[in-house]
């Protein structure tokens, strides 16, 4: 298993990132500002993208995992490399996600705590509904990781 540093062509990863973020015109927001990092067991598992919000702040933007490989912990390794890989320049690495018992669970048992909450966001920011679980996203919830 390595991880990689993807520097260019990240829209070749869309397929991926849409897992994670369902709307591209969002995803063009943090893509190129953003370190992407892929992980590979023989072939492409997942990605992530990284973004630097302020002085030894960032944030988790997006992290997806095929579907046919979740469960078997790239997304956990992905996030501790991640925090390997920044923990000299973060202070707080924040991410935020819906409201939902599949990601808010997955990232309390890589370290993180809730932090606060936008209204609405998902209401106000993507164009159709976001169902996950059966259930609507409506607010953002951010956690976030101090270092």
């Amino acid at each position: 298993m390595k991880i990689k540093i993807i520097k260019e062509n990240k829209k070749d990863f869309l397929d991926l990132l849409l897992l994670a973020d369902e709307q591209e015109n969002m995803i063009d927001k943090y893509l190129e500002r953003g370190i992407m990092f892929a992980i590979y067991d023989n072939d492409l598992k997942g990605i992530c993208v990284v973004t630097r919000e302020n002085d030894r702040i960032y944030e988790l933007k997006n992290i997806a995992i095929y579907e046919e490989f979740q469960g078997y912990g790239y997304g956990k390794k992905l996030v501790k490399y991640v925090f390997e890989y920044f923990k000299n320049h973060c202070d707080i690495m924040y991410v935020g996600t819906g409201d939902s018992p599949l990601t808010i669970p997955f990232y309390k048992k890589c370290g993180f705590i809730e932090s606060h909450r936008i209204s609405n966001f998902f209401i106000d920011n993507y164009e159709n509904p976001i169902y996950e679980c059966g259930s609507q996203l409506v607010d953002m919830v951010y956690l976030k990781k101090e270092f």
